[in-house]
């Protein structure tokens, strides 16, 4: 890309950093998104949490996460529908229109009824959701996760699940550390045209340095990634763009560093 206007930092890619940290660091490298997590935006309170990005001038382009549907019992099944209604709420506070689900793994090895599980907890969410005027944003995610994250998997899964709803309160987040194997992708991506309310950028580094931290920095991996962003864009999505990097070395590295780099492989790669 030229520019940053659709640039956003995901909290995760400095994940030792508070929430205040990374927005006042956003403030000094000129970018205008940011993406919280959940337990960053509990930690300093969720109206302490607004204010501050509003008092910053940061737009919120999602609030991760959702999710982790399945569960063994019932009561469990609607405690985490409860979760995910609050998880609703604080998006709203935040301003943003879009709450990325994680679906969640089978509590047994029923795949099969675990996305019922799924497709039962989405559906319990909607009527909030429209209240809120939240989009969900179901993320497929690789099929290495299958066991302890997601019994989503593939970008038509999610994109079969969205479909099911209303498209204003249903989509998907294509994220390409996820996804960039599909030998479907490119064909999902023009089908899901509407659908997509999200897209998160990092880059698979052979070999993997880990699974769950395994992300590495934009251009240091395989990914096409100014490919599957410019498909993206060509669906109809013209939102924010999410650095979002999940590794232990990048971790360790002071906040100003991690968003030096990030918008220098941004520019350079997305």
């Amino acid at each position: 890309m030229t520019d940053l206007q659709r640039f956003s930092f995901n909290q995760i890619t400095a994940k030792h950093a508070t929430l205040r940290e990374c927005a006042e660091a956003c403030v000094r490298h000129g970018v205008r998104w940011i993406a919280p997590w959940r337990d960053r935006v509990q930690e300093a309170g969720l109206s302490e949490s607004a204010r501050m990005l509003r008092d910053c001038g940061l737009r919120v382009s999602s609030l991760c996460r959702g999710g982790f549907f399945p569960a063994a019992t019932q009561a469990e099944r609607q405690a985490r529908i409860d979760d995910n209604l609050r998880a609703i709420d604080e998006a709203a506070a935040l301003g943003t229109d879009c709450l990325v689900l994680v679906c969640g793994p089978a509590p047994d090895r029923d795949l099969d009824a675990a996305r019922s599980m799924v497709a039962d907890g989405v559906a319990a969410l909607l009527d909030h959701a429209r209240a809120r005027r939240v989009r969900l944003g179901i993320e497929p995610l690789h099929p290495m996760f299958a066991a302890d994250r997601s019994v989503i998997v593939t970008l038509a899964q999610a994109l079969d699940l969205a479909q099911r709803f209303d498209t204003e309160l249903a989509g998907i987040v294509v994220d390409v550390f996820h996804v960039w194997w599909d030998p479907q992708l490119y064909a999902g991506i023009q089908q899901a045209s509407g659908r997509i309310v999200g897209l998160h950028v990092s880059d698979w580094a052979s070999p993997l340095p880990g699974i769950l931290a395994g992300r590495s920095m934009l251009g240091d991996g395989v990914i096409e990634l100014r490919r599957i962003r410019s498909a993206v864009d060509d669906s109809g999505y013209r939102g924010p763009v999410e650095v979002e990097i999940m590794n232990e070395s990048l971790w360790s590295s002071p906040i100003d560093s991690i968003l030096d780099q990030s918008v220098k492989r941004f520019l350079a790669w997305v």
